[in-house]
């Protein structure tokens, strides 16, 4: 029967590149690895790896038998949390994407305290603006600003997001203070340039969508926020980039007498995954850790 600690060397000297290597990762014997690879290979009948004095390389058994093997680990370990989270403990991987703005200003410092509170989970985050394939890529669950248009995901709402015009006193004292959409569509602007360039508004007289002129282009809202306070041009930003720059009066509300188009927080889990304990607990530490309204639109 083949042994979990053997599928586990092998990952390890897969992921290595040499047997020494992992076992030093494993805090074991080298000998001691090398012999459970030798048994697993000796239970599967195959040769995983071809060993020479100067380099390690899987064979076409091993990268075949890899991916398997990673999954067994991986469903394993899950296997153990939900164990934990049937007696009433959070514990084991939890591994969670976001965009890097919002991850460095506000979910940091979320994840910090849910952690405080939950020391036996193991919580992996990687940050991108760009929208990563939650399912695909083996994440737990993620958090996105904006619509979830994933037919293959499951969405909860975590807070309401405001968009609004922002500009340096300094911009508007050189360009003067735009007070209509029309005179807005002669600005210059900063965008975002993951998303359509378009900037949608709702009045009473409907919708309107404005494409302004750009005077720069950024993946980035903190990067947007900055160049907006450097006096560059005027950003349509969500208000926790810069609710504090707002409250100091370095950057300033601009009004155009239309409301700019609004977006949701969420965060996404895999739809082929029963939401775990550990994701619905962070799901609501986050709602609360957020409030409602959102503590960045409160005054």
């Amino acid at each position: 029967m083949m042994k979990l600690e053997g599928v586990a060397a092998f990952v390890a000297v897969a992921d290595a590149g040499s047997i020494s290597e992992a076992a030093r990762r494993m805090g074991l014997a080298k000998s001691v690895v090398s012999e459970r690879v030798t048994e697993l290979e000796r239970l599967l009948g195959a040769s995983l790896m071809q060993r020479t004095t100067r380099k390690l390389t899987l064979t076409g058994e091993g990268e075949l038998f890899l991916e398997r093997a990673r999954r067994i680990l991986r469903e394993t370990v899950e296997a153990q949390a939900e164990i934990a989270e049937r007696r009433g403990s959070l514990s084991g991987p939890l591994r969670l994407a976001g965009p890097i703005g919002f991850g460095m200003l506000h979910l940091g410092r979320m994840l910090n305290s849910f952690l405080a509170a939950h020391p036996d989970i193991d919580l992996s985050v990687d940050l991108d603006d760009k929208f990563v394939d939650v399912a695909a890529d083996g994440y737990d669950a993620v958090i996105r600003h904006g619509p979830i248009q994933d037919s293959r995901l499951i969405a909860k709402r975590l807070a309401s997001s405001r968009r609004v015009l922002v500009a340096a006193p300094s911009y508007l004292e050189r360009h003067g203070t735009p007070a209509s959409l029309e005179e807005l569509g002669h600005a210059c602007a900063i965008l975002y340039s993951n998303r359509s360039a378009d900037w949608r508004f709702s009045s009473g007289e409907g919708e309107t969508i404005l494409r302004p002129r750009s005077c720069l282009r950024v993946n980035n809202g903190i990067v947007m926020r900055d160049a907006a306070i450097a006096g560059l041009g005027i950003a349509l930003l969500p208000t926790f980039f810069m609710y504090k720059q707002l409250a100091s009066g370095v950057l300033r509300q601009v009004e155009v007498g239309a409301e700019a188009e609004g977006a949701e927080l969420y965060i996404a889990y895999p739809r082929n995954r029963s939401a775990s304990a550990k994701v619905a607990a962070l799901t609501d530490w986050l709602r609360g850790a957020i409030g409602a309204p959102a503590y960045w639109d409160r005054g």
